[in-house]
Formats: structure tokens, C-alpha cells, sequence
């Protein structure tokens, strides 16, 4: 008779910095690009991708000697709206927000639209309604109204 043994995945704390858990199973890397962090970073990045979790699987993202601005959680609520940013100082978590989702974004996406003047040359920036319902995020351009629903992250500046 053999003997089932429990493993736990183990990622070794930070002592300071930012950790972004209940990513949306599978946008870690997403998550990585919105913060501009490629693979020749110099900082300690811990990614967990699909894990398990209470809710089934999620993503999480452990930067050390980092914290984020506000414009890199408006980009992460619109990719993963149920994550929540843990500030870590002295390996304790002095913080822990869940993502707002912004009702309005500026400068953050790009219109899937060629013909929108948010395309052009014209010096202006893009602007979207964000509508969060039924666990969906859509962004209504500003200027065209075209929508955008699917792979967010393939959008944003």
C-alpha cells in the first residue's frame, strides 16, 4: 500500500516589495509586461502560474525591492479585476488592496480601431469607459465607440 504524501508549493518570502496575488489564471506574463519587467530584470521575481487555489487556479507575482504606481494597477484590474497588491516591508505585509477597476482609463490602451483619430497623429491620447459587469471587462473607445472585450492585453500601451 502506497503512501500519498502532500506536497505545498513553497516560493521564499521578500523582504520587501510587492506581491500580486489572485491574478486570473494564465496573465502572470501579462502582468510581467504591463510592469515592464523582461528577462534581463536584475530584480527577484517570483511568478506562480496556475496554482492551486481555494476558488480553483490562480497566477501570483512576487516583485522584491518594488512598488507599484497607480497606473500599473489600473492596467492589472483591467486584465485580472479580482487581484489583490500586498505591500511587503520587513517580510510583513503592510498593505493588501483589492484592484479597483476604473471606470474610465487615459493614455492606457490603444484603440483596436485603425481609423480612430486616437491612431493618428493628432497629440491625443486615447480614452475608454471601462464597464465591469457579469465578470467581464468591456472599454468603449472615447472617440469611435468601438469596443474592445477580448485579450485586453494585447492593447495596452
Amino acid at each position: 500500500m502506497s503512501e500519498i504524501v502532500k506536497k505545498e508549493i513553497r516560493v521564499q518570502p521578500i523582504c520587501s516589495g510587492t506581491v500580486i496575488d489572485h491574478i486570473t489564471a494564465g496573465q502572470a506574463l501579462n502582468v510581467l509586461k504591463i510592469l515592464g519587467i523582461t528577462g534581463t530584470s536584475w530584480g527577484i521575481v517570483s511568478i506562480l502560474i496556475n496554482a492551486p487555489s481555494s476558488y480553483g487556479k490562480k497566477d501570483v507575482v512576487k516583485i522584491e525591492g518594488r512598488e507599484l504606481v497607480s497606473s500599473e494597477v489600473d492596467k492589472i484590474s483591467l486584465i485580472s479585476p479580482g487581484a489583490t497588491i500586498n505591500i511587503i516591508r520587513d517580510y510583513d505585509v503592510q498593505e493588501k488592496n483589492q484592484v479597483g477597476i476604473p471606470s474610465h482609463v487615459e493614455g492606457v490602451v490603444k484603440c483596436i480601431n485603425p481609423n480612430c483619430i486616437s491612431n493618428s497623429n493628432e497629440p491625443i491620447e486615447s480614452k475608454f469607459d471601462v464597464d465591469a459587469g457579469e465578470g467581464k471587462i468591456e472599454l468603449r473607445c472615447g472617440y469611435c465607440e468601438r469596443v474592445i472585450c477580448e485579450n485586453i492585453a494585447d492593447h495596452l500601451l
